[in-house]
């Protein structure tokens, strides 16, 4: 009876001794990391839409979709849907959505385009016509830059639309003034939607007093004024209630 109880407590102390240790390295354990996960390379693909609101019904707009954002949610779409109400344009009011750094294939594998179709006819098309559909690719080479933009409170978004045949000579001029790209600076070619050849320039901002100051330093139009048939400039402001799924601001 005494031996068992010697040896009882010499169990305990060990096992008192041992778990602490194991419950420490399985801990351990749990926590490493590992190497850090190689980030997933972004397609250069974007779709780039617009909306008109009908007259007088701004508000209803808003409302429908937001809503009909709703339903994006509740089907766990993948995509990122940016939502930008135009501020200083001929087109003010209008309401730009994008979605950006696709692979060409995944426009053929969105969510239940079907129910999204009809989602958009319940909420969207009784308060709003739909404006225009395209699509771009992301040029790299030309941008200081990721293929999808931060979402800063305010866009500059550049529109041009050049003199037929003059693609590689106006990509040409932008490649050779990279380097004095001062802030965010998104160029992409478009491929289907409207007349060829344009292109759009995308420069987010923190406010507008960034957009006009900017001006003075911009090289774009004393270099290709020559290769350009119409330019058009817009800043639009984002509208996070109206977006989906934003990356986080760096």
């Amino acid at each position: 009876m005494g031996g068992g109880k010697m040896m009882k407590e010499s169990w305990l102390a060990l096992v008192g001794s041992v778990l602490p240790s194991l419950v420490m390295a399985q801990s351990a354990q749990s926590t490493q990391t590992g190497p850090a996960p190689t980030p997933v390379e972004k397609g250069p693909y974007a779709r780039i839409a617009l909306l008109r609101p009908h007259e007088g019904k701004t508000v209803e707009f808003e409302a429908g979709y937001i809503r009909h954002l709703d339903w994006h949610r509740q089907a766990k779409d993948p995509f990122t849907w940016y939502g930008w109400s135009v501020w200083a344009s001929e087109r003010q009011r209008w309401f730009v959505y994008a979605t950006f750094g696709h692979a060409a294939s995944d426009f053929d594998h969105a969510v239940a385009p079907a129910e999204d179709e009809r989602d958009n006819v319940m909420n969207v098309v009784p308060h709003a016509e739909f404006a225009g559909n395209t699509f771009y690719e992301f040029l790299p080479a030309l941008s200081r830059g990721t293929a999808e933009p931060q979402p800063t409170p305010r866009v500059e978004m550049t529109t041009v639309d050049l003199l037929p045949g003059k693609s590689k000579e106006f990509e040409a001029a932008l490649n050779a003034e990279k380097s004095k790209l001062q802030g965010e600076t998104l160029w992409y070619r478009m491929l289907a939607g409207g007349a060829l050849p344009r292109y759009l320039r995308l420069r987010p901002m923190g406010n507008v007093a960034s957009i006009l100051e900017g001006r003075a330093e911009d090289p774009l139009f004393a270099i290709v004024t020559p290769l350009v048939a119409k330019t058009s400039v817009e800043i639009l402001s984002l509208r996070p209630t109206m977006s989906y799924n934003l990356p986080a601001a760096k």
